[in-house]
């Protein structure tokens, strides 16, 4: 078994003349679940969508299951083929069902046929328990329902690991339980998780580590008890006395 998934090394990002990521190093270990928190601009969501090339980094090495992210499409399509993402909004296209939403990348992307594409769509709607619903539109369902949707999504690509970008902060407050929810199943099936969020009970519930981010750096990491028992850094008791 390999035992890093994901790997970066001394990753640099500048938009324009502002440095959003610093210096950062980062390993995380297959069936890991990282949740990563921090102040807004503090870097957390440019960080994990350099991890798909969402976003380009301009100094050191990015690695995702043994691949190195380069310039080259080949290796950026590889990565993304195994790497799930699942952002704030939902992005589902709002002129396809939600079958169809989710059926979608495996018929483009993996080349199956329509039919094994709908069979695993339905299975993954049955997963996060909206498969009721797989016939409707976006627009049709509650913004707990589209999150859930679009997690099914990622899932139809059978992805090695899972992105998590502020996936509960666009939802009503009753809403985010049932995503949440869907995240701690994931979790405790094994998949490898990087979860921005503030949610902290979740992250309690979940995460083997913590990390905290501020000014583009990784300020402390640590053992999520140990984290939230007995932060290090000043910086991190101060955002943590205000969260929690």
């Amino acid at each position: 078994m390999m035992s890093k998934i994901i790997e970066l090394k001394n990753v640099n990002k500048w938009f324009d003349k502002f440095q959003v990521l610093k210096d950062i190093d980062l390993e995380v270990a297959p069936q890991e679940k990282i949740v990563i928190c921090g102040p807004s601009g503090s870097g957390k969501s440019t960080l994990i969508r350099c991890i798909n090339r969402l976003e380009e980094h301009q100094e050191g090495n990015i690695i995702v299951d043994g691949t190195e992210l380069s310039e080259s499409t080949k290796n950026i399509e590889k990565i993304r083929a195994e790497v799930g993402m699942v952002f704030q909004q939902f992005n589902l296209f709002p002129h396809l069902s939600i079958l169809d939403n989710c059926a979608l990348a495996p018929i483009w992307v993996k080349k199956l046929p329509k039919k094994q594409a709908e069979e695993i769509a339905m299975n993954n709607l049955k997963r996060v328990q909206i498969d009721d619903q797989a016939l409707k539109f976006p627009g049709q369902l509650s913004g707990g329902q589209q999150q859930r949707a679009a997690i099914a999504r990622a899932l139809c690509m059978e992805p090695k690991i899972m992105l998590f970008d502020e996936p509960t902060s666009a939802l009503d407050p009753e809403m985010i339980k049932e995503v949440l929810d869907v995240m701690v199943d994931l979790a405790k099936g094994g998949m490898t998780m990087i979860v921005v969020t503030h949610e902290m009970g979740f992250a309690k519930e979940v995460a083997d580590y913590m990390i905290f981010m501020d000014e583009g750096k990784i300020v402390e990491r640590a053992k999520t008890k140990e984290f939230f028992e007995n932060p290090k850094s000043e910086r991190t008791k101060l955002f943590l006395s205000q969260i929690l």
